[in-house]
């Protein structure tokens, strides 16, 4: 396999896109909206997360391309708009859990995750 510059004018974007996965909240509405689109409370009864909190995280997701959105009336339909993203949680996912097995389960460290027949988006 070759080896993989990221040019430095790319770190800060780079870093702007991590640093919206890094929120457990943001990841939950990602999840979630891997089985279709939803409106905002359809994510709020999907992920138990409080409308304005849910509303908060969407936007942050959308400024960073991650989510795509719909309006439908007075309703705003939001969808994955990469399915890259999920395969690169899902690889992250891997390798928590290959550290977990590896190490046993530590304070915090729990293996999770499943795979199922609807991680395709759209």
């Amino acid at each position: 396999m070759g080896r993989f510059v990221l040019p430095d004018s790319a770190l800060p974007l780079v870093a702007a896109r991590f640093k919206a996965l890094s929120e457990p909240a943001r990841l939950a509405l990602l999840s979630t909206l891997q089985h279709g689109e939803q409106t905002v409370n359809e994510l709020v009864v999907g992920t138990g997360l409080g409308q304005a909190n849910v509303s908060k995280h969407l936007q942050v997701l959308h400024a960073q391309g991650f989510v795509k959105r719909r309006k439908n009336g007075l309703f705003v339909h939001y969808m994955l708009s990469d399915r890259h993203l999920m395969k690169l949680c899902e690889a992250m996912l891997l390798r928590v859990n290959e550290n977990v097995s590896s190490h046993g389960v530590g304070r915090g460290q729990t293996p999770t995750g499943r795979r199922d027949d609807s991680d395709e988006v759209g």
